[in-house]
């Protein structure tokens, strides 16, 4: 008697050369549902639809196809034990050998912008995820495929082991089975948190976070190393549905490391902060921004944020927020850069950067979105937080000093609080012009950070403007601040002494504004 494929996907990629071949070189019967039938049917291909095949027609609009004791007493049933095949055979009910199934697409469903809750709960997949558990329970027997990647290794088996397969193959296949449910069920369940927390629904509002939050990702590069050489690093992709860095071109360089993909990552929270209407770049370098300008021409902004800080600037990550032109491409190439990123690039400046052979050049055309939140692992555990995707809006602002920041100060001032957010903390950071002049970052005191970058931009700070991602516990470095010839600083506010900072700003003459927002990057 043949043996008895089980097919019924959602990812047609592979299945008519798949079906093919099953049943001309390894004398397979296919039982398949819906689509999938259709689709082998058109190919010319001897198929039995599911309905036929159990004798129940599909139901509640197509909820209920394959729930059927025919279906799943085929995919369970242990041929091996008699009380198994004993009752197999009174119920009329053959084994299969194969069973490939992938889910419906609730990911790339709910990628979509204006998807709604009902469309998404109709892309929840019931008999799918049955179908791949039970197949992978009973791997001793079965061997269950859910992705269009193992077709060929599964033929390649068949042929090797003259129409077997491995235990060791059934069992991998099983394995990867399970982390495909898991995977499926986590972007449901992440999905339907999320909605229940946009509807107020059972969510602690001190906590505005679900009660379980799982991590999984899939392989998508195993890397050198991490940070150091001596410890091991793979590059994971979350969910099915390429986005972020998984879907950037890398146009040429080498393979991306560990230490390159945070620093982009960084880069591009920085660019995020400003809109592509103004030409913006940013140099960093240990996920710090040693540079940051924004200018008439992306290569004008691009050489601003270079200069303010060039030895920094060596070996650094640039990212900008508007396609590299053959101006900017040919101001980048006169310097050692480790990566640039873009949303694109135009053929001259492909062709400038392709003489710098190692150089990265990534291109991402969605560079403003990012993750919603930041895991991090500690003993034990993990914590989870929000990012930091607060839109900034200086009308909310307090301007607590007796001199008020005109227009093109008011400006500069949120420029500056754009940038010290992405800064290490405590983080002080110096701007004029929009650009960044100063960078005082990850000091263990406020006082140390404010002295760095003041003295990073030496005379440059006379007429310029100060951020602080925290409080001012004292007045001393809005004295320090003044005395380098600072004009304005913003800062969050909040502290005890706060009185003492804004009377030292009004007899100094500065403008202080408070936003209420701490920015702290731990």
């Amino acid at each position: 008697m043949s043996r008895l494929a089980l097919l019924s996907v959602s990812d047609k990629t592979g299945l008519v050369d798949l079906a093919k071949a099953l049943v001309e070189s390894f004398d397979f019967e296919i039982v398949s549902s819906g689509g999938t039938a259709k689709a082998i049917a058109d190919a010319g291909l001897p198929v039995t639809k599911v309905s036929d095949y159990t004798g129940s027609p599909e139901i509640l609009g197509g909820r209920v196809k394959t729930l059927h004791p025919r279906i799943h007493g085929g995919i369970l049933g242990r041929p091996g034990l008699p009380s198994d095949a004993e009752e197999m055979a009174a119920n009329n009910i053959r084994a299969f050998d194969l069973v490939v199934v992938n889910l419906y697409p609730f990911e790339q469903t709910i990628a979509k912008p204006d998807v709604t809750l009902p469309e998404a709960i109709e892309q929840i997949d019931i008999g799918g995820p049955t179908m791949v558990r039970a197949a992978a329970k009973n791997h001793a027997f079965v061997t269950i495929l859910c992705n269009p990647e193992q077709y060929a290794p599964y033929l390649a088996q068949l042929t090797e082991y003259e129409g077997e397969v491995t235990p060791g193959f059934r069992q991998d296949c099983a394995r990867q089975a399970f982390w495909h449910t898991a995977t499926y069920d986590q972007a449901i369940a992440h999905y339907l948190s999320a909605a229940d927390s946009e509807a107020n629904i059972d969510i602690d509002v001190a906590t505005e976070l679900p009660q379980r939050w799982t991590l999984s990702g899939l392989q998508r590069q195993q890397l050198r190393y991490g940070e150091n050489p001596h410890q091991p690093a793979t590059w994971y992709q979350t969910g099915n549905v390429p986005s972020g860095w998984a879907a950037a071109n890398l146009v040429q360089g080498k393979p991306l490391s560990y230490n390159n993909l945070v620093d982009l990552e960084a880069a591009r929270r920085i660019i995020a902060e400003f809109p592509a209407q103004v030409p913006a770049a940013a140099v960093l370098k240990h996920t710090n921004p040693c540079g940051a300008a924004q200018g008439p021409s992306l290569a004008e902004a691009y050489q601003k944020a270079f200069d303010a800080d060039s030895v920094s600037a060596f070996g650094g990550i640039v990212a900008l927020n508007r396609p590299i032109d053959g101006d900017t491409a040919t101001a980048m190439t006169k310097t050692f850069l480790e990566c640039i990123v873009a949303p694109g690039c135009d053929d001259d400046a492909a062709e400038i950067l392709a003489k710098k052979g190692n150089l990265r050049v990534l291109l991402l055309e969605d560079l403003l979105t990012g993750p919603t939140h930041a895991p991090r692992a500690i003993a034990g555990g993990f914590l989870v937080q929000e990012t930091d995707n607060i839109e900034d809006d200086p009308s909310a602002w307090e301007i607590v000093t007796d001199q008020k920041p005109d227009a093109d100060t008011l400006e500069e001032l949120l420029f500056a609080w754009r940038l010290v957010k992405h800064i290490k903390s405590n983080a002080i950071l110096v701007t004029n012009n929009r650009t960044t002049l100063g960078v005082g970052a990850g000091q263990m005191n406020r006082v140390g950070a404010a002295k760095i970058a003041l003295d990073q931009a030496g005379d440059q700070a006379q007429g310029a403007v100060l951020a602080s991602d925290g409080f001012f516990p004292f007045d001393d470095s809005v004295r320090t601040a003044a005395a380098a010839g600072i004009r304005a600083i913003v800062q969050p506010g909040g502290s005890k002494r706060d009185a003492d900072s804004i009377q030292a700003a009004n007899e100094l003459g500065l403008v202080m504004a408070m936003t209420g927002i701490r920015h702290f990057l731990h």
